[in-house]
């Protein structure tokens, strides 16, 4: 039975699905089949190798200035584990810092651990599922690169909350009643985001370490955005109620509530800042600039094409924000130092 029919058959059974329920059965289905990444969208790190070498200077400094400890380093929905490759090339040139990590994959598509460990292929790693199955036997660094964005939402308004009908041979929306738990009468959420985000909270304060978090969303408390749903198709925005399980269901983050349930339980907050911003101060420009000598011209061109868009304002530099979270003890990391007010 296709997904479409299973869709079909518990509506038709139940009544129409919740958005979050939705969201969760179509996004599970779509990692699951072939590998998406660069079909229908595309992430920084396979923008350019400079993203994933500021990310691996910015672990390097944070390992440096809290004291070298043995630590997990983990990345949340790693793709094809690119992000991580070009860190760790980075990180391996700090002594000690290889032999004080180990790595730790949260992944559920098959599809994509294959590529992770092809890639990964020289650094022993561990694959997990979930969150709560990482280990608690010393501090944690995560990087979470568009990982929240792809979490199951809910939308209210007006005393409605979006659901999922199927009728006259289709899927789309419906309003109904809202349930007594929804929250605020015009709001967009993410239980399962906030629960992810409690529970790491929970294991850096314990634990120590950080996690850093890029994604579109929200910089500021206060922000309504009552319906950022989108669904992506080969680069193309499409309908998310067409087609279920075959196309990318994202929604903008809520970067304000990640922070106040992180400093809930005792984290300090810092961010979030523009990801131009942040690549900026990490050092990125000069990065490209090395890149770029003794290349050709059409090679050199290619690198500041790809500079721009991770950093311009018009592309990803102002969309995507940067949130990083700290352990008590732990310093305030790089690309924080200048933070708005």
């Amino acid at each position: 039975m296709s997904l479409a029919d299973h869709l079909r058959a518990r509506i038709l059974a139940d009544g129409p699905l919740r958005l979050d329920a939705w969201m969760a059965a179509c996004n599970a289905a779509y990692y699951a089949g072939d590998d998406p990444l660069g079909r229908d969208f595309i992430t920084a790190p396979e923008i350019s190798q400079m993203f994933g070498e500021m990310i691996g200077g910015w672990i390097g400094d944070l390992w440096l200035r809290g004291g070298k400890p043995a630590f997990h380093l983990v990345e949340l929905g790693p793709g094809h584990g690119t992000l991580l490759a070009d860190a760790l090339r980075v990180v391996a040139r700090l002594p000690g810092c290889t032999d004080a990590l180990h790595l730790h994959l949260v992944e559920t598509s098959l599809a994509l651990r294959a590529v992770q460990r092809g890639r990964l292929a020289a650094w022993p790693a561990h694959w997990h599922d979930r969150v709560d199955q990482l280990p608690d036997d010393r501090p944690l660094i995560i990087i979470a690169n568009e990982f929240f964005d792809a979490l199951p939402i809910r939308q209210r308004r007006g005393g409605r909350e979006l659901h999922v009908d199927f009728a006259d041979g289709q899927f789309g929306p419906a309003w109904l009643p809202a349930a007594k738990d929804a929250i605020g009468p015009d709001a967009e959420w993410s239980a399962d985001a906030l629960a992810i985000a409690g529970h790491l909270a929970g294991r850096l304060a314990a634990q120590g370490g950080a996690a850093l978090v890029i994604d579109y969303g929200y910089a500021r408390a206060g922000v309504t955005a009552p319906d950022t749903l989108q669904a992506v198709h080969r680069g193309d925005f499409v309908s998310p109620f067409l087609n279920p399980g075959g196309h990318d269901l994202t929604a903008h983050v809520d970067f304000a509530a990640l922070a106040a349930v992180a400093t809930a339980r005792g984290l300090a907050s810092h961010g979030p800042v523009a990801q131009g911003a942040f690549l900026g101060a990490l050092g990125i420009g000069a990065r490209a600039d090395r890149l770029k000598q003794g290349r050709a011209p059409a090679d050199a061109a290619a690198i500041t094409a790809a500079l721009l868009r991770l950093t311009a304002p018009q592309q990803m530099g102002a969309i995507f924000q940067v949130l990083a979270l700290t352990a008590p003890g732990w310093p305030v990391p790089a690309g924080f130092a200048m933070e708005p007010a």
